[in-house]
């Protein structure tokens, strides 16, 4: 038997994105964390830990070679719901087989992987239970199957969950594999767990498949928030729940204090923190337990960075499928959780705490905590009315004059051992015309409205990582939980992070300018960006430059907005 001190280890991230945990770039989840760690803590030499994305195999094929080559070769991945990403591109099914036949020593594969595989990562689909010809399937936790492979000779294990004891342990020794990740350190933003499973029983949902809650100490889920700064960490969502605001304690009732512990100790942990972002929040907690719910958001909405979002797991408004797939709120109780996260995140920085909802025109930065909403088609008992009574309420939400952060819409994913798993994906293909016209009509009448109100003209969105090129233009984004993505005039230089300030809005993004724009230098392309310029204003601005000051350049619109340099004070 090797001595696991000898052993080569590669690591493949063909990336997950579940109910309660995101890892796509420029995300990183637990699981290679967690499994790198706990390899570690079986008596592996870090430098012996070699990790890679499933994008950089595609770049760069070369890098197959370290998979080939490693005594074992452990794939983390999975979808458990659909999306559409930009940073990365989920491994395809395919992919992750031809990396199994590739390896020529031991090969596990885990994460959420084990769920199910469909023919695509898409919605409206049916999975089945694959080992996709690897030597190990773990059916429980991929850092407990490695360990339990790495003590074993590389010979096999009992599947089985790790406890807490092992979970900060591996954590702490994982840290390190970071700093492999193509986007570290600047433009990587590390998924944290304060607990997992959840007490409901939703049809559709994987989370419940985990068990009840098992809350990680704020002590715990801090001291490995500064093991990874050491490595050079400054972004972290806690994404790893099903619902912040139950955290530390019974599983439903909120616990302020531990919010209060977990939410200060990451800010004494990392004085210089970029992002701080959540993803899950329950609103039936919300509507149970009001006054504790209200505590525990402006604890979090104190202590985050701004544009954070609150995901709510609506699901649906129709009663009828509420009813049929043990959905847990009304339209009328989410409607009443969206006020209070409102009123009580829904302040800029600069403003009172808890002053919120704040739609100023003038708005500077986005506010600091909005909800947001999923729904989610093709459920048992859906109909046509199923899509009005989803309408309805959303149109409910922005008649109130309250702000959502984002809408998601997507059909179903049918997986084994949830209760959706009888009826399949049969809803969903049968109204997948009806949900088409019925996205894109969301989009139009809510989405593209409700953007205006949570990020109207001039504001300012700091460090926007820039990504891409596109037909003359730069698109990037902001670190955080569901960033905008926006689009500025240009070909400006990728992988710098520069601020931003917003001009116009699209569905899901927006347009802007450099921050804050110089006048005298400004391109045409910028200044026609800028609301009420066109073209024949831009072009008189340019013509008469220079200007001492943004208001030489034109009488008639204020241009100081998107040129004064003094509106980024306000940091959180």
């Amino acid at each position: 038997m090797k001595d696991p001190a000898d052993l080569d280890v590669t690591l493949v991230d063909g990336y997950v994105d579940e109910p309660a945990h995101f890892g796509v770039p420029p995300y990183i989840s637990t699981y290679p964390r967690f499994a790198a760690g706990a390899a570690v803590d079986a008596g592996v030499a870090p430098d012996n830990i070699t990790y890679h994305t499933i994008d950089e195999l595609r770049e760069d094929r070369s890098k197959k070679r370290d998979v080939a080559d490693a005594d074992l070769f452990i794939y983390v991945g999975g979808m458990t719901v659909p999306g559409k990403y930009v940073g990365g591109t989920p491994a395809e099914p395919d992919e992750v087989k031809e990396l199994a036949w590739t390896a020529e020593g031991t090969s596990v594969m885990g994460g959420p992987v084990r769920f199910g595989v469909g023919e695509a990562n898409e919605g409206a689909t049916e999975t089945k239970r694959q080992n996709l010809d690897y030597d190990f399937l773990a059916m429980a936790d991929i850092e407990a199957a490695v360990y339990d492979l790495v003590h074993g000779g590389l010979e096999g294990f009992e599947d089985r969950y790790r406890d807490n004891k092992e979970l900060d342990r591996w954590a702490a020794k994982g840290a390190f594999i970071i700093e492999q990740h193509p986007d570290h350190p600047e433009y990587l933003i590390c998924e944290m767990e304060t607990s997992r499973g959840c007490p409901y029983r939703c049809s559709f949902c994987t989370e419940p498949m985990y068990g009840d809650p098992d809350f990680r100490t704020p002590r715990s889920v801090v001291e490995e928030v500064d093991r990874l700064s050491d490595h050079g960490a400054r972004h972290f969502r806690l994404g790893r729940q099903a619902d912040i605001l139950a955290y530390g304690g019974d599983g439903e009732a909120p616990n302020p204090d531990a919010l209060r512990e977990l939410y200060g100790g990451i800010r004494e942990a990392v004085p210089d923190l970029g992002t701080l972002h959540l993803d899950n929040m329950n609103p039936v907690t919300i509507t149970d337990y009001p006054e504790k719910s209200r505590e525990g958001i402006r604890i979090i909405a104190e202590h985050n960075t701004p544009g954070d979002t609150a995901a709510f797991g609506l699901e649906s408004a129709d009663p009828l499928v509420q009813e049929e797939n043990n959905l847990l709120v009304t339209a009328e109780e989410c409607l009443e959780a969206v006020r209070i996260v409102n009123e009580e995140g829904g302040w800029r920085p600069g403003e009172e705490p808890g002053s919120g909802p704040s739609v100023d025109p003038n708005a500077d930065r986005l506010p600091k905590l909005l909800p947001g909403i999923n729904l989610v088609h093709g459920l048992k008992g859906e109909r046509s009315e199923t899509f009005e009574h989803n309408k309805q309420f959303l149109q409910d939400v922005y008649d109130e004059g309250l702000m959502l952060r984002r809408i998601n819409i997507r059909q179903v994913m049918a997986f084994e051992g949830t209760e959706m798993a009888e009826t399949g994906a049969d809803i969903a293909k049968d109204h997948k015309q009806q949900f088409k016209t019925y996205k894109q009509e969301v989009r139009e009448e809510i989405d593209n409205p409700m953007l205006q109100r949570v990020a109207p003209p001039g504001t300012v969105l700091p460090n926007v990582y820039l990504e891409y090129h596109q037909d003359g233009r730069t698109f990037g984004r902001q670190l955080g939980t569901y960033a905008l993505l926006v689009g500025i005039p240009g070909e400006h230089e990728l992988g710098q992070a520069i601020d931003v300030a917003v001009t116009d809005h699209g569905f899901r993004s927006v347009s802007g300018v450099p921050y804050p724009l110089d006048i005298n230098s400004a391109s045409m392309d910028e200044l026609r960006m800028l609301p009420e310029i066109g073209k024949q204003r831009a072009g008189n601005i340019v013509v008469n430059r220079p200007y001492e000051s943004p208001e030489e350049a034109t009488d008639e619109i204020d241009l100081t907005r998107f040129c004064e340099t003094d509106r980024l004070e306000h940091a959180d």
